[in-house]
């Protein structure tokens, strides 16, 4: 080896080492290898790589001398062409260098294509083409050229030049593979990021090392600045005992999946699915954790919404079953109760019979004001507001509420005997009351007492936060010893669908609520935990009694012939049997179209007795078809529904009074009597 060898031998391990340096960018790979060429071969370097369509990419080229560097790089730029002339042919068949030395005009031809060689007298008079190879594949070659006049190249350099070649060919792969890395990085760095899923990186302490950006919107914070935050820093404390477990799981090589809430960085919590995987040991690291979290808070509130509907739904057909039965018991006690009457008519005063039938009448009585109380609650729709002395509606509804408690809870109830009447709706009155019995019963499982009180009271401006009601008023306050609530329970109890018990619908408060502003009332609420929940019911007192608006007939009407008309037979049988032995000429029909025929072929009623809701035409409907022939004819409505559930079917004037089921002789009678101003012909 002669003594020139050992730098050229150094500066090709020089070479080699800028190379493994620069070798994650082609340029640079390129740039590095024509300067070193230019020092270790001179003068000037160039380097011609294929580009992805088959053809030649723009040459890059290095000369001092700035003038010949762009003589270069026009004499021996092939872009865009095919690697189909003479030199790449060869070099692809025999992968050997290809020498110019000294050029000949033809073969500088040849190596320009069809570019001039020479410009401003600067000529090339040596060349050596070396083929750089990649992956076994030609792709491209460097061309070392000398431009003084009588250059040559020796075999040394020639050699020198090929193994140069041979660094690029190195550099160029390496650059590739960094590159195909770099492109595999960023497709794997899109996927991250567009996915709808979250996705954490954790350490084996469960510290984050990477966030994409959709688990940075799950979490309120740019996906930066999750970089080294602790994941149990966005959970509750159920979550983070679920976190130690999965993290234990995780370094014991198992994958987990399971649920959990999510705390935002604003307070607010998301419902989430966590794939957690574990990682493989990295060099010099120990291995952690892969988190994919899935969003899942609109399909479970969406579950949560279609439960809470489904049992709206049932609630509602509940209430229309409740105000069938009610109204079909009705008919049925009005029957057992009116038959009871006439058996004690018939009877001694103090014998066995008068007491059975007697006994009889008030079982129907009793039965009567539970059916009322069930109508109410089950037909809330459509009710109109009335009269309701409140010591009266909290005594009627003892037995309710008792049953509602149960036997594990004390009622306590009381009021004070000037408590005033209010003007409210009945049916949603009780069903708030019921809702607040229901309520407490669940706060209180092991028993405790339930103590409703009433009063009046007298409201100034801004005694009650948030409502503009003053004036008198009945204060209605429902108090129980249960568990009671916390600051954040309370504050949210009035929100429709919001409950703590996965059973309930967390509609109980939020119906009352509105119940009370639908009458122009109010609500509030009291609880502390262990403690035990007051709640305060505000609604407008009045003057009224019940019955006030009843209006008494302008003249008295003489009855003889009465139509009855029912299209429950039995209750058609039992009215007839009832007012027989008042001396009426009576008329009993099932049907009320059959009732207009006919009174339009001549029938001449005084009075008409008529069910409210029947097949074909309702009681109303009947009375207006008969009063088009019997103008002012009076008429005595009767229903197994209360008149506050009927609501807008029947709206009573001076000519018309409403007769409740079940109903005694007595009370029939009465009823006839008030409207019409005059007793039967015959008692």
């Amino acid at each position: 080896m002669t003594a020139m060898a050992h730098p050229r031998r150094y500066a090709l391990a020089d070479l080699a080492l800028r190379l493994g340096q620069a070798s994650a960018d082609a340029r640079t790979v390129r740039e590095t290898v024509i300067r070193a060429a230019v020092d270790m071969v001179g003068d000037g370097a160039g380097v011609a790589l294929m580009d992805n369509d088959g053809c030649y990419d723009a040459i890059t080229v290095h000369h001092l001398d700035p003038a010949r560097r762009r003589m270069l790089a026009d004499a021996l730029d092939r872009r865009g062409m095919p690697p189909r002339d003479a030199h790449t042919s060869t070099m692809i068949a025999t992968r050997q260098p290809i020498v110019l030395s000294p050029l000949t005009p033809e073969q500088a031809t040849e190596l320009a294509g069809t570019r001039t060689v020479s410009r401003d007298g600067l000529d090339i008079h040596a060349a050596v083409l070396c083929p750089v190879v990649v992956d076994d594949a030609y792709a491209g070659y460097l061309i070392v050229v000398r431009t003084e006049p009588n250059g040559r190249y020796s075999e040394a350099d020639v050699e020198l030049a090929r193994d140069i070649a041979g660094e690029l060919s190195l550099g160029l792969s390496s650059a590739q593979s960094h590159e195909r890395l770099r492109a595999s990085e960023q497709r794997y760095r899109r996927v991250l990021e567009t996915i709808p899923e979250g996705v954490l990186q954790l350490d084996p302490d469960g510290q984050v090392t990477y966030a994409n950006e959709p688990v940075g919107v799950m979490l309120g914070l740019p996906s930066p600045q999750l970089a080294g935050l602790p994941m149990r820093g966005f959970l509750d404390d159920r979550g983070q005992a679920e976190l130690t477990k999965r993290l234990a799981e995780s370094r014991a090589g198992r994958a987990t999946v399971g649920a959990a809430q999510l705390i935002r960085a604003d307070g607010s919590r998301r419902r989430v699915r966590i794939s957690m995987v574990p990682q493989p040991d990295e060099p010099e690291e120990s291995g952690g954790s892969l988190c994919i979290i899935t969003d899942t808070t609109d399909q479970v509130d969406a579950r949560i919404l279609k439960r809470q509907l489904d049992h709206l739904r049932r609630l509602d057909s509940l209430g229309q079953l409740i105000g069938g039965i009610s109204h079909d018991f009705n008919n049925l006690l009005t029957v057992v109760a009116g038959s009871a009457e006439m058996i004690a008519s018939t009877v001694e005063p103090d014998s066995p019979e008068h007491q059975l039938a007697s006994d009889i009448v008030r079982a129907a009585a009793t039965g009567r004001t539970l059916t009322h109380q069930l109508l109410a609650f089950g037909r809330t729709a459509g009710s109109r507001p009335e009269v309701v002395p409140v010591p009266d509606l909290l005594n009627e509804m003892q037995a309710l509420l008792s049953r509602t408690l149960g036997e594990h809870i004390t009622l306590e109830i009381s009021f004070g005997p000037d408590s005033r009447p209010v003007r409210a709706e009945r049916g949603p009155l009780e069903q708030a009351l019921v809702n607040l019995a229901a309520n407490a019963r669940d706060a209180m499982p092991h028993g405790g007492v339930l103590r409703v009180t009433a009063s009046n009271q007298e409201l100034g401006a801004g005694d009650l936060d948030g409502s503009p009601l003053t004036g008198p008023v009945v204060h209605l306050a429902v108090s129980d010893t249960g568990v009671g609530m916390s600051d954040e329970t309370r504050r949210r109890a009035f929100k429709p669908f919001f409950t703590t018990r996965p059973t309930s619908a967390g509609l109980g408060l939020a119906t009352t609520a509105g119940i009370m502003r639908s009458m122009g009332g109010a609500i509030t609420l009291e609880s502390q935990p262990r403690m035990g929940t007051t709640v305060h019911l505000y609604l407008p007192a009045v003057d009224d009694a019940p019955g006030g608006d009843v209006v008494a007939p302008a003249t008295s009407t003489v009855v003889q012939d009465v139509l009855v008309v029912e299209d429950q037979p039995d209750v058609a049988r039992l009215v007839e049997r009832l007012l027989q032995p008042a001396g009426f000429a009576i008329t009993v029909s099932t049907d009320a179209r059959s009732a207009v025929e006919a009174v339009r072929t001549g029938a001449k009623p005084d009075l008409l007795i008529t069910d409210v809701v029947m097949p074909n035409m309702t009681g109303p409907e009947l009375a207006e078809a008969l009063r088009a022939h019997r103008p002012g004819l009076p008429v005595v409505y009767m229903s197994g529904y209360t008149a506050a559930a009927l609501g807008p079917q029947i709206q009573l004037d001076a000519n018309s009074v409403m007769l409740e089921k079940p109903f005694t002789r007595s009370g029939l009678l009465d009823a006839i009597q008030r409207l019409t101003g005059t007793l039967p012909p015959r008692t």
